[in-house]
């Protein structure tokens, strides 16, 4: 813990930031600090004495700066190259009088060591020098040798690396900066180290060095250059290996901001034992060796962490990091023992750490806003940490941090360090009830989407396990009627989805309607056209039902009987609230269908009836004879002497007077007008005829009316005697006649499909021969279907086609007779 406040010191002011350049403050020569604010200088400050030594003004703004290990040459990066400035130029002589203010050098291009286009980082390894720079394709690392003869002798290209850019996005990021270390095995350091260590620069365990860049690079004692991209990635390239390349040892997939290393035992003094790499928005990767690597077993650990973000700039010491967030200056130790990480307490907090990886990235608040860009910590004797900052103003600052000891407590700690601990803990806990509200929400919303699709899966299995002769507890019934619009009659369908289950039928349903006419002419193909219709609803409870309508037929149209198939369709792109169009392909036929019950509209239920004729009266008054006789002279006088008359066909269908009372439940008597009632009002395809009333004269039981291709039809029932074996048998005799023969055909296959649906309900209290029954009509079908290919054949003026006399003539000549 801490002892005191920190303490902020402002040293000096360089206005406001540049937008090109890139904020720094690095490392110089002896105290000295290079100060960039983004803009065209590099100012040289003196920390022991406080003043500003000299201002270098370059060509370009500045996006790095490094010095050599000998502390001889000054690498400035800019985006046109990398120039090389003598330190010895930025002291001032004996002569100088030091109240005339600072050395100012202006470095043309004579200075000009590499030409390195955007270039974006620095790094010195010995006599090496290391540019990373950004190209249109890929991310160049480039190695030159240093020249020592001058400072404006061009330096040599030793060789070059690259590595392609993984997106657009960072192809575009022309301000990200990149970082470049240098990491050694154990304590092997170039001789021309400076004295105080450098920043960029680590010694690592043996053990981690090789198990990170392998036994070849530690063998040779290989330095090893770590790249840290804007795209997240952290990549490797040892020094000294024929033939290396530049590989990927990790990927934050966040811009990577700074990379350093710690020691993790007291013992590895000198020798870190961690590596650690920082993100822009806070992630974090710890790097080690596990504990059982020291007798030869174990494996290189990868801790994932996090930290509060943004992280604007870095740098640490042995075992702490110092980051800016521009709001706050925070504090991290890693190896506290409080926060819970092992590097000095064994293998169970070192498990502890694993099953907990954001236990060791506890950070502490320093109290100090809008620093950009920080230097590496200095100590004093009393062990007093200093850093020094630049703050998004421009203002270089000293930042004193108080004197740790590990005896401390939570409670010794100063009030306005425990309030804000307190208020860090609230402000989490803040954050994680938010996250915990927006959890709940998700799972509401997922609970309900699970229940849904439980009625969608209660459904498809009650409609799927059901034959087809069931009654459906999800079913369509309908009705038809005729209307007049736009001085043209229409048939329409009015089909009623029914709910009759116990389940809801919610989103994402749709009711398919298909009508297929089933006497026309095929297509191409040789499939019969259809129309389909979809009616897309929601909400639909038990017993609930819906209504849609649609056109089956226009006046004229003899296309009867017509099939209208029902069934329900599941999307579940529509269940999930989107718009098909806007549907990946592969989600546009997730939906199945599940078949309901069909209906049949046939020509009994698209007949429009009328008045039946009045019975003829016979006329004595001279007016009315005078008046029949000029009638029929007209007559034969168009005719050429005959009155020439329609030709009226006829079909006829007895049932048993017994079976029509037994199957209608009538009482003895007359079956007659019942039984044309019960044609006309009981649809057995499902469908029913809305008429206002059955007009009937009572005595004969004539129904007049005209069929869908306009054709006039009548209807009659009459009992007839029929003469068998036994004894004279009483029925009763449908009759149709029309001067269509499509309509006799139509009517007459219509009425033998009802009769039939009547005898199937009588079937169960007696025995009924549906065999012949089922006989007649395939029969009563296959002369519709010879109508119907005659008349679409075309008949020529004034003939009958003879299939068309043939199949009347069957009609005619053959009367069922069921009994």
């Amino acid at each position: 813990m801490m002892e005191g406040r920190c303490a902020a010191e402002s040293w000096a002011e360089f206005g406001l930031l540049g937008k090109s350049g890139t904020p720094l403050v690095k490392c110089g020569t002896g105290t000295d600090v290079f100060i960039c604010t983004g803009g065209e200088e590099v100012y040289v400050f003196t920390a022991q004495e406080k003043t500003l030594r000299a201002v270098l003004q370059m060509p370009a703004a500045v996006r790095d700066v490094v010095v050599s290990h000998d502390e001889q040459l000054l690498f400035v990066a800019c985006w046109s190259g990398v120039y090389c400035v003598n330190v010895q130029l930025l002291v001032p002589s004996f002569s100088h009088d030091a109240g005339s203010g600072p050395t100012e050098l202006k470095i043309s291009t004579e200075c000009l060591v590499a030409v390195a286009d955007r270039a974006s980082s620095l790094l010195v390894v010995g006599s090496v020098l290391l540019t990373l720079c950004r190209t249109d394709a890929s991310w160049s690392l480039t190695l030159y040798q240093i020249q020592r003869t001058s400072q404006s002798d061009p330096c040599d290209l030793l060789a070059s690396f690259s590595l392609p850019l993984v997106s657009p996005k960072v192809q575009s990021d022309a301000e990200s900066r990149c970082v470049l270390v240098c990491v050694y095995p154990g304590n092997l350091m170039p001789a021309s180290s400076p004295p105080h260590p450098l920043r960029s620069h680590y010694p690592l365990q043996p053990l981690l060095f090789r198990r990170l860049f392998g036994a070849e690079a530690a063998l040779s004692k290989s330095p090893v250059v770590l790249c840290g991209l804007p795209d997240g990635r952290l990549s490797f390239l040892p020094l000294r290996i024929p033939g290396s390349r530049l590989r990927i040892l990790h990927s934050l997939e966040q811009s990577v901001v700074f990379v350093g290393a710690s020691a993790v035992m007291e013992t590895d003094a000198g020798c870190a034992g961690c590596l650690i790499a920082l993100g822009k928005q806070g992630r974090a990767v710890l790097i080690r060796a596990g504990r059982a690597g020291l007798e030869g077993g174990g494996g290189t650990r990868f801790t994932l962490g996090c930290v509060p973000g943004p992280v604007e700039c870095a740098c640490m010491d042995q075992s702490r990091v110092y980051y800016s967030t521009g709001s706050d200056l925070l504090m991290v130790d890693l190896w506290d023992g409080s926060s819970g990480t092992a590097g000095r307490q064994g293998d169970k907090e070192d498990e502890a750490s694993r099953s907990n990886p954001a236990a060791f990235l506890t950070p502490i608040s320093l109290n100090v806003s809008g620093v950009v860009a920080l230097h590496q910590p200095t100590y004093s004797s009393a062990g007093e940490v200093q850093l020094l900052s630049l703050s998004v103003r421009g203002r270089l600052q000293s930042i004193r941090l108080p004197v740790r000891t590990q005896e401390d407590s939570l409670s010794k700690r100063p009030s306005s360090q425990v309030g804000r601990s307190v208020g860090d803990i609230l402000s989490a806990i803040g954050d994680i009830c938010e996250r915990a509200s927006v959890l709940k929400t998700i799972i509401r919303s997922k609970n309900q989407i699970l229940k849904q699709l439980n009625q969608v899966m209660n459904i498809s299995f009650l409609l799927s396990n059901r034959s087809e002769s069931d009654l459906k507890p999800v079913r369509c019934r309908g009705s038809v009627r005729w209307s007049r619009l736009l001085q043209r009659d229409s048939l329409n369908l009015t089909c009623v989805l029914e709910n009759l289950s116990p389940f809801i039928l919610e989103r994402g349903w749709t009711l398919s309607v298909t009508v297929l006419p089933l006497s026309c002419p095929l297509e191409a193909g040789g499939e019969a056209s259809s129309v389909n219709y979809s009616f897309p609803f929601s909400g639909l409870g038990p017993e609930e039902s819906v209504e849609v309508s649609l056109p089956v037929a226009t006046a004229g149209d003899a296309s009867f009987p017509v099939t209208v198939t029902c069934s329900l369709l599941f999307s579940l792109w529509r269940f999930l609230g989107q718009e098909e169009a806007t549907a990946p392909l592969d989600l546009q036929s997730a939906c199945f269908s599940l078949p309901l019950n069909t209906l049949t509209v046939d020509w009994l239920d698209a007949l429009r009836l009328s008045d039946p004729p009045a019975p003829a009266r016979s006329s004595s008054s001279p007016a009315d004879l005078l008046q029949g006789f000029i009638s029929s002279r007209q007559l034969r006088c168009r005719g050429g002497g005959q009155a020439s008359r329609p030709e009226e066909y006829s079909a006829r269908v007895r049932v048993s007077s017994e079976l029509l009372r037994d199957a209608l439940g009538l009482a003895p008597g007359s079956p007659r007008v019942s039984l044309l009632e019960w044609l006309l009002s009981e649809g057995c395809g499902g469908v029913k005829m809305e008429r206002k009333g059955i007009k009937t004269d009572g005595s004969s039981s004539v129904i007049c009316g005209s069929a869908p291709d306009n054709a006039t039809v009548k209807l009659t029932a009459e009992e007839v005697n029929v003469e068998e074996k036994t004894k004279p048998l009483v029925t009763v005799e449908v009759q149709v006649k029309s001067s269509s023969v499509a309509a006799v055909c139509g009517l007459h296959h219509a009425v033998m499909r009802r009769i039939q649906t009547l005898l199937q309900k009588a079937g169960s209290s007696r025995v009924v021969p549906t065999a012949d029954l089922r006989l007649a009509l395939q029969q009563a079908e296959e002369q519709r279907g010879q109508v119907w290919e005659a008349s679409s054949v075309g008949v020529s003026s004034g003939q009958t086609p003879p299939l068309l006399l043939r199949v009347y003539q069957q009609l005619r000549d053959g009367p069922l007779l069921i009994l």
